[in-house]
């Protein structure tokens, strides 16, 4: 008897439709053959099917049985399948009557060895395939099926074991179905940083502010011990909240990487990123066998942290260029090519010389020039012509740290940049623009027009610093940012002058 169960796959962060079919009953010895394409962890499944076949009260089939994963030339990974093998292997031996439910959902569950049902990755991405084909709705595990409820339009359930699954299927037991609800509103929980703890370092909290409003990169420079990443880790708690749909995006991309399978809540909060400079260029590009995202990907919508940024391999360096241009990437594997957005904002931090004392008053620096020079063209111009903002970050002396009042809040400058990304809203909202570093040259053009007297200083300053094409437009685009900051209609000459100094630390200063 053959049995069909709708399922799906994960490519990158979205979900292809697969279709589990189980034929029993056929002859020769009693053994299962699954065939599919399936990797080591699918072709595991009958083991762990079996046995919570067993001890779910139900019996394993006696006769040869077929299990395909159609269709055939796409690579199957995971032991999401679990769940809908168990209910195919239960229709197709008569020990379970669907009456054609099956048809109505998109299943998926690993299953442990006494049938209950585990978290998968890629809840999401299968409830948004489930309603793109037009389904029912979709069964999870429970865990899942939260994630899988943030979609709207479609059912939701929720499983804890496969003999509930079973039930429900055959119209025995009702399901409560997962709903949006308050739950996915909910904020994120005080992580108790501050920019209050953060003494001094005015330009550097100015500059940051500047770029969390407009979603500029940022270069920070500065000494040992200076705050470089005290400030990059308080960055979060000024950024405004997401919106559904980016949070929708962020969501989708953790799910795929199987980051809210650990996770108790899923509070709208946006991701931080902070990889370690050993970092391969796999894993901060993201691919593998089957292509899934890495960690520019995984900061989407949100900040990646990059400390210690010279010490990055240089080729894991050059990877990000296109990425930081395009805001997304795409990866070309043997088992196929996958696009997956990468619209972060990058945030790196550096010492201004090997041994981080160049210029401090700290400390002697015992780097010859020519060491220096090394260590500062670790990082190529292309890829320091995309930070759009570089400021220094002095280390306090022991009496500036006893003597300094604590800076604003976070709470403050959070309000002053959501009122910068609101106006930046009105200004984008009928294109793809979100904030004003996502602006093309003609959007520059009409947005960010000055006057001649402004254009003759910014050119100056072009030929002085040897400032290439895209710094001209980056200029711009942060002078667009202050004055939105300033409530500004239009770019004044201040406003061009400040975008212009956080420049100074390019090209023939090689930072």
């Amino acid at each position: 008897m053959l049995a069909t169960v709708k399922s799906a796959a994960l490519q990158g962060i979205e979900a292809v439709p697969v279709l589990v079919e189980v034929n029993s009953g056929e002859s020769g010895d009693p053994r299962l053959i699954m065939v599919g394409l399936p990797d080591t962890a699918v072709k595991e499944s009958d083991d762990r099917v079996f046995s919570a076949l067993a001890n779910s009260g139900f019996r394993k089939p006696q006769t040869r049985t077929t299990i395909n994963l159609a269709p055939g030339d796409l690579k199957k990974e995971g032991p999401m399948y679990d769940l809908p093998i168990a209910l195919g292997i239960l229709e197709s031996t008569g020990q379970m009557n669907a009456r054609g439910r099956f048809e109505r959902f998109t299943i998926a569950g690993e299953l442990s060895l006494s049938g209950a049902v585990r978290a998968i990755r890629g809840g999401l991405a299968f409830a948004i395939q489930a309603q793109a084909k037009g389904q029912r709705g979709v069964i999870l595990p429970v865990k899942s099926a939260r994630e899988a409820a943030l979609v709207r339009g479609i059912e939701v359930y929720g499983v804890e074991t496969l003999d509930q699954a079973k039930r429900f299927l055959e119209g025995e037991l009702q399901l409560t179905r997962f709903n949006h609800s308050s739950l996915f509103d909910q904020k994120a929980e005080p992580t108790g940083l501050d920019f209050l703890d953060v003494k001094g370092q005015e330009q550097a909290r100015r500059a940051v502010e500047i770029s969390v409003a407009g979603g500029h990169n940022f270069l920070i420079i500065g000494p040992p011990g200076s705050g470089k990443s005290m400030i990059a880790k308080r960055i979060p708690t000024i950024m405004p909240d997401p919106t559904l749909e980016e949070y929708l995006e962020i969501l989708q991309i953790q799910s795929a990487s199987g980051a809210t399978k650990r996770w108790d809540t899923l509070a709208k909060k946006r991701p931080f990123r902070s990889p370690h400079h050993t970092i391969s260029d796999v894993g901060l590009l993201g691919g593998g066998a089957i292509p899934g995202p890495g960690e520019i990907s995984l900061a989407h919508n949100g900040v990646l942290f990059m400390d210690e940024l010279p010490e990055f391999k240089r080729s894991a360096l050059e990877v990000m260029r296109q990425p930081l241009e395009d805001g997304q990437v795409t990866i070309s594997r043997s088992a196929g090519k996958v696009t997956l957005p990468c619209n972060f904002m990058l945030v790196a931090a550096m010492n201004p010389c090997p041994c981080g004392y160049l210029g401090s008053h700290q400390g002697d620096c015992s780097c010859s020039p020519i060491q220096v020079q090394r260590y500062r063209s670790r990082i190529s111009g292309p890829l320091l012509d995309r930070i759009d903002i570089h400021v220094e970050a002095p280390a306090l002396s022991i009496e500036e740290l006893r003597t300094s009042d604590k800076g604003e809040s976070s709470e403050v400058m959070r309000q002053r940049i959501s009122a910068a990304r609101k106006i930046q809203q009105r200004r984008f909202h009928h294109t793809d623009y979100v904030t004003n570093s996502s602006m093309s040259e003609s959007a520059i053009e009409t947005h960010c027009s000055i006057t001649p007297q402004m254009g003759s200083i910014l050119q100056t300053a072009m030929e002085k610093l040897n400032l290439s094409a895209r710094a001209y437009n980056r200029i711009l685009k942060v002078a667009r940012t202050i004055a939105d900051l300033a409530e500004s209609n239009a770019i004044q000459l201040n406003h061009l002058t400040e975008a212009i100094q956080y420049r100074s630390l390019d090209r023939t200063t090689r930072v």
